[in-house]
């Protein structure tokens, strides 16, 4: 089922939609199992995908970690959920305003691999988080710099880079392999309500092509860029996504999304990243476990360093965490 879905995204991205979903999710009820889908309504490939990994456990040999670098830019395989958390260390003098957040990939028997870090840097006029695949090295200049999250002066619109070369910054024609590639590029709305009701979140990363690999999108100027893309309406080969709207419950007075036992605690920051062709396919979900501990997980066709950037944006957007 995943590996059509998914199929089924790729091959959607260029329907220009309008924007729609929206999220807010506050509760995590784990209530409608609405898996319940039976898996033979599939094509045969994905049939053969679910008999080879009859349960998500089984997943854990497709999942190569080795090369940190190529692993967090590489998407995650079709019909696997790539299952994360997110730790939020506050400690030391500025912490407060600039904690670090730490990515580990959990594997089974409680056990964690280490992902990626990210921390806001200071002195920027804007939020510019950097992403590293050391969790000790968070500067800029450093070997393990893989990826970086901006924002508008707003707060509201954000751009995932990876480490390539900013076009801006050179003066020469430089290889175009070198500038650096938008990974996804995050909008969040307001909403008439303020910040009672849920908020609409839009979300651009690059399509895939027919061997399932990330088209390389590397702006030269503004106009290339996905947000430019996407506010012009000029959606092909990009793929648009959406939070999930979450249903009211009136027993708990509260917008609620189904994250099926991932998610515990209610967060105006918990959301499900979904494309409007199909609702029941989450790219993504973010939701929180504790005080300072995020579940994080993604699928085909995102990666590690998209998904983890996105989740830092909702930790930082003025809207989104009010």
């Amino acid at each position: 089922r995943c590996a059509a879905l998914s199929s089924g995204i790729s091959s959607s991205m260029n329907f220009d939609e309008e924007e729609d979903e929206e999220d807010e999710d506050s509760s995590s009820s784990s209530q409608l199992n609405s898996n319940t889908r039976p898996g033979s309504a599939t094509s045969k490939k994905s049939n053969k995908e679910a008999a080879s990994a009859p349960s998500p456990c089984t997943n854990e040999p497709l999942i190569d970690v080795d090369d940190l670098e190529e692993f967090a830019v590489r998407p995650a395989p079709q019909g696997v959920t790539v299952k994360c958390r997110i730790t939020r260390d506050k400690k030391g003098m500025d912490r407060g305003m600039y904690p670090t957040y730490y990515l580990h990939m959990e594997r089974e028997h409680g056990k964690k691999v280490f992902l990626l870090a990210g921390r806001k840097r200071k002195k920027s006029k804007t939020s510019n988080y950097l992403i590293s695949i050391d969790p000790t090295d968070l500067s800029r200049g450093g070997e393990s710099f893989i990826g970086k999250l901006r924002s508008n002066l707003m707060g509201t619109k954000f751009t995932v880079y990876d480490n390539g070369v900013n076009p801006m910054k050179t003066t020469s024609s430089l290889e175009v392999s070198t500038l650096r590639q938008e990974l996804a590029a995050i909008f969040y709305e307001t909403n008439v309500l303020g910040f009672k009701g849920p908020r609409k979140m839009s979300v651009i990363i690059p399509g895939m092509n027919m061997d399932h690999e990330r088209v390389s999108i590397r702006p030269r100027n503004e106009h290339e860029t996905l947000l430019a893309r996407w506010q012009n309406k000029n959606t092909e080969s990009v793929i648009e996504l959406h939070n999930k709207t979450p249903v009211w419950n009136d027993d708990t007075q509260s917008y609620v999304l189904n994250f099926h036992g991932r998610v515990t605690q209610a967060s105006v920051k918990n959301f499900q990243i979904i494309h409007d062709n199909d609702p029941d396919y989450i790219v993504m979900q973010f939701g929180r476990v504790a005080e300072d501990v995020f579940t994080m997980d993604y699928n085909y066709p995102m990666c590690a360093l998209q998904a983890f950037a996105i989740a830092l944006s909702s930790f930082d957007s003025k809207l989104a965490c009010e």
